[in-house]
């Protein structure tokens, strides 16, 4: 292995055989890193900066060549090392920039349970991901709809994509496929049920026929109790992450919701009311859940007259997803059912919701779910009917910047 003051050494001539015989001999033009590692040590070089210096070089790469179709003394890869590849880096007077680590200097990191001296691990994670070594570009744009979420989600709410004259469209599974305990056929068994149709204002505008009358009703319900529970899901987060990481700050799971009932006080008799104004029992199990001004959070027209969340049948088993995000002990893909409401608090505990860019390591691999991306699934679940699409991020950031740029300097200009 090579020395940190000094790299000449076996390894970095075999490394120099290896790159010319893909840079040169293959005509690879793809090449992305070299490394020279024996699992402890490590030592990574841009291969953009060996280009210049060695597959340029005309003189190295003619021994290169008449090396490998044997016409020098030795065909004996010892041989190139010692008559080639030592003399070529004896004489070299480029730099070859090198990027040099030991994993000795982190084991006593990885080894320990403290979590506050982990943050050198996070530059440790980003020099070894594919993005850095492989040059991938980084899934980072405001407007990426997280489709295993998505896919989930809908399950849940009992919809389905499908793709027609060309978009895809949202709408309710076909008969043979709806799931009793989802939220949209639960909410059309209770409006049936009960009744409640009927008591729509306007109700032409939801469609022409029963059916499709059940369906838009049940669905604009079912978007305003999910977007609740997100909401709260991003909130539970951020109060966790205030706390310190405090798994007790916890409130969005079965143990503390533990039918629709409690979700419906959640949402009115917590969420929508000051902590001195909250009833002893909500106040007792709901303390650390902060007040929220927020029309979110209020009644709407369309449960008064029709249902609330508490109306739905409780403990209706769900098939889960085919694709379920939810694992077992051992990792492996859950089946079967859940309650339908623990099964919703489970699937949005699989997720990250907290905040993107934070410096430190996280110790569950959870996917992150920021509210871009819940803004995003919104977007496309309220854009049923005729289908979505999203404008790239760099392309609005394009447009904005050549609209304001040019009135900004005017502004300057004419002062």
């Amino acid at each position: 292995m090579p020395k940190a003051d000094d790299l000449r050494c076996k390894a970095l001539n075999e490394l120099l055989l290896y790159y010319l015989r893909e840079r040169i001999g293959a005509q690879n033009i793809a090449l992305k890193h070299l490394v020279i590692t024996d699992l402890h040590q490590w030592y990574l070089f841009d291969a953009a900066t060996w280009e210049k210096p060695v597959a340029q070089n005309k003189a190295l790469v003619k021994r290169f060549q008449d090396f490998e179709t044997g016409r020098l003394a030795g065909r004996q890869t010892d041989f190139f090392y010692k008559e080639v590849a030592a003399p070529f880096f004896d004489a070299l007077d480029d730099e070859l920039p090198v990027v040099y680590f030991t994993l000795d200097n982190y084991s006593k990191i990885l080894r320990n349970a403290d979590r506050k001296d982990d943050a050198p691990l996070i530059a440790l994670h980003k020099l070894l991901s594919p993005q850095h070594l492989l040059k991938l570009p980084f899934a980072n744009d405001s407007n990426s709809l997280d489709r295993v979420f998505y896919a989930e989600l809908l399950h849940l709410i009992g919809l389905e994509e499908v793709k027609k004259k060309g978009k895809w469209l949202i709408g309710r599974k076909p008969p043979e496929r709806r799931d009793r305990a989802s939220l949209l056929e639960a909410a059309i068994t209770q409006l049936d049920s009960l009744d409640k149709l009927e008591r729509v204002e306007r109700l032409h505008t939801y469609g022409d026929t029963r059916d499709e009358q059940f369906f838009h009703v049940a669905l604009e319900l079912c978007i305003t109790w999910v977007n609740r529970v997100l909401f709260l899901k991003l909130l539970e987060a951020q109060v966790v992450t205030y706390h310190g990481g405090s798994k007790a700050h916890t409130f969005l799971h079965s143990g503390r919701v533990r039918n629709y009932d409690d979700l419906n006080s959640l949402f009115f008799q917590v969420l929508a009311r000051k902590p001195q104004e909250r009833s002893t029992g909500m106040a007792e199990r709901f303390g650390n859940v902060p007040y929220l001004n927020s029309s979110l959070f209020e009644p709407t027209e369309l449960e008064h007259r029709t249902l609330f969340i508490s109306n739905l049948a409780d403990e209706q088993p769900l098939p889960l997803h085919k694709a379920t995000v939810l694992k077992d002990d051992r990792l492996k893909r859950l089946s079967g059912t859940l309650p339908a409401l623990d099964y919703l608090f489970r699937f949005l505990d699989a997720y990250d919701f907290t905040s993107e860019g934070g410096e430190e390591v996280q110790e569950e691999n959870k996917r992150l779910i920021n509210a871009s991306v819940l803004g995003l699934i919104f977007e496309k679940i309220n854009g049923y009917k005729d289908g979505s699409f999203f404008t790239p991020g760099f392309i609005t950031m394009y447009m904005c910047r050549e609209a304001l740029r040019p009135a900004v300097l005017r502004r300057f200009n004419a002062a």
